[in-house]
């Protein structure tokens, strides 16, 4: 009896990790992700005509589809805009489940207009790339790093390189501080990033509804058991308390997806490499649009620095 009641708990418990690993980690093989899909929070909808501009610029300027090998055989997909000759090259990671025409589009613009020339990647499980988990860039840093062994294989092995992203895409760049990455990877520029997944998950349990600590181990779980990942075994707090490249935080000081706090703690953890910007009235992701100019000069003096 007792093996009966211990094996019953047990197929619960997997059911239940196994639910949890379906709606956080895992993609549906004929996933897709609208560029233009209204997003329902009404920090977006008052800003929505803007993204949807700066979306359509970047869908309809002329680039090139490259692909790469991951190093776990997925095939990674990324648009390159190489429009200017020498020129330095920003590489722009997306959030979680958003798509790159959407999220990449301030990069993307941002990029084109100092003169350099933008790679923006679908990640892996997202857009034309494969995979069906999403590791919240555990995973994720390593694909990064293919990317920078792709253009220094294309452009030269001295061409400066900043890695950017946003949200999961700003904390993918950072946590791949933790590897060894080439000398001509100039900087890191990192838009409202999470200090780690184990901490952005635990938040949104807590503002679904689901207690963290009776929710995030059956996460954990999952992860580790449909995923094929340990949920925490890397962060970006870790990641940049280990490395000399400079780093540009900038965080929405209305971000009620991802606290300003973890952007502040991550800075904390930096050295005299870092530097962080807080626009006060942005939410997720909208500084750029909130305050373009700003947005700009910070940026512009930033790559001064480290080009």
């Amino acid at each position: 009896m007792p093996w009966i009641i211990c094996g019953a708990v047990l197929i619960v418990i997997l059911l239940l990790s196994r639910y949890t690993y379906k709606i956080c980690f895992h993609v549906a093989k004929d996933h897709f992700e609208d560029p233009y899909e209204q997003v329902n929070r009404p920090q977006f909808q008052a800003v929505q005509h803007l993204m949807d501009r700066s979306t359509r610029i970047m869908e309809q300027t002329q680039c090139e589809d490259v692909y790469i090998s991951s190093y776990d055989g997925l095939t990674l997909h990324g648009r390159f805009y190489d429009v200017v000759k020498d020129a330095p090259v920003i590489i722009v990671f997306h959030g979680y489940r958003s798509p790159t025409l959407r999220d990449c589009a301030g990069g993307f613009a941002l990029g084109l207009k100092l003169g350099y020339n933008v790679l923006a990647v679908d990640q892996r499980a997202h857009g034309t790339s494969g995979g069906r988990v999403i590791s919240f860039g555990i995973r994720e840093r390593y694909d990064c790093l293919k990317w920078i062994e792709y253009v220094r294989r294309r452009l030269g092995a001295e061409t400066p390189i900043i890695l950017s992203g946003i949200s999961m895409g700003a904390a993918t760049v950072l946590m791949s501080a933790s590897l060894q990455l080439p000398k001509n990877v100039r900087g890191i520029m990192a838009d409202c990033a999470y200090s780690s997944p184990s901490a952005i998950i635990r938040k949104v349990c807590k503002d679904v509804g689901y207690p963290p600590p009776l929710a995030y181990p059956f996460l954990w779980l999952g992860a580790f058991v449909f995923g094929g990942f340990i949920l925490n075994s890397c962060d970006a707090v870790s990641a940049v308390k280990n490395t000399n490249i400079p780093i540009l935080l900038i965080h929405g000081g209305d971000d009620r997806f991802v606290p300003c706090e973890m952007s502040k703690q991550i800075y904390e953890n930096c050295a005299d490499h870092a530097q962080l910007h807080i626009f006060q009235d942005a939410g997720h992701g909208l500084s750029y649009i909130t305050d373009h100019v700003r947005y700009e000069e910070i940026c512009l003096k930033f790559l001064q620095q480290v080009i």
